[in-house]
């Protein structure tokens, strides 16, 4: 039975790809999720434009306080050795590369790693926030969206055909259907959701996908 992933599980998975110290960057979205989702054992620094670093999982509204929200305004936790500043030092940060991981909703990638992820010209609407300046100033960027967009149509694109937010700067791709790389190749298959082959993952990309030798179903 096919099985596309959910937002927490999408959430889940990304959280997988952190590593002890580093210091992760959350876009608004789906991206936001993974800071309740750290794997047991690591410790991971999380950072917000909004002012702060070093914040755990997010609360319920009842729980959280107005003066500690995360980049989509949701409350989160306190954590021993958490900091506040402005946006001059928070936005340093991100264009100094100290962030190692930033996770950002995407509208398009391209085969090539291109990120769109700003404005949706048919409405007019745009809102760039401090993409840009993760897309060139963090060490790795993780792409987390639907596969598809509402009319289902490819989100995995030759070329973006949305205002581009930064070039070549995807490293990974988490979807509700897959998991794949940007390589010097090109674009690598290396995890399946439940049910789905290789060629129906292909079916709903526009760039031609290269298939990892050892192509696992994805596990959390």
């Amino acid at each position: 039975m096919k099985q596309p992933l959910g937002r927490e599980v999408m959430a889940m998975r990304v959280a997988r790809e952190f590593r002890n110290g580093d210091v992760v960057n959350l876009g608004i979205g789906i991206p936001t999720l993974a800071s309740s989702f750290v794997p047991e054992g690591r410790s991971v620094v999380m950072h917000s434009e909004s002012g702060v670093l070093g914040y755990g999982a997010i609360l319920q509204d009842s729980e959280g306080s107005i003066d500690l929200i995360n980049a989509g305004g949701q409350f989160v936790s306190s954590q021993p050795g958490m900091s506040f500043f402005g946006s001059l030092e928070a936005f340093s940060m991100m264009r100094g590369g100290h962030i190692d991981i930033a996770v950002l909703g995407a509208l398009q990638v391209s085969d090539t790693g291109d990120l769109a992820n700003w404005m949706l010209p048919e409405r007019g609407i745009g809102n760039v926030g401090g993409a840009m300046d993760l897309a060139v100033g963090a060490k790795r960027i993780i792409a987390v969206m639907k596969h598809t967009n509402p009319g289902g149509e490819p989100k995995i694109v030759r070329k973006c055909t949305y205002p581009v937010t930064g070039l070549r700067c995807v490293d990974l791709i988490v979807t509700d259907l897959a998991v794949i790389a940007v390589e010097e190749i090109g674009l690598v298959l290396k995890e399946l959701a439940p049910g789905y082959s290789a060629s129906d993952i292909q079916a709903v990309t526009e760039p031609t996908l290269t298939v990892a030798a050892e192509l696992i179903e994805i596990t959390l």
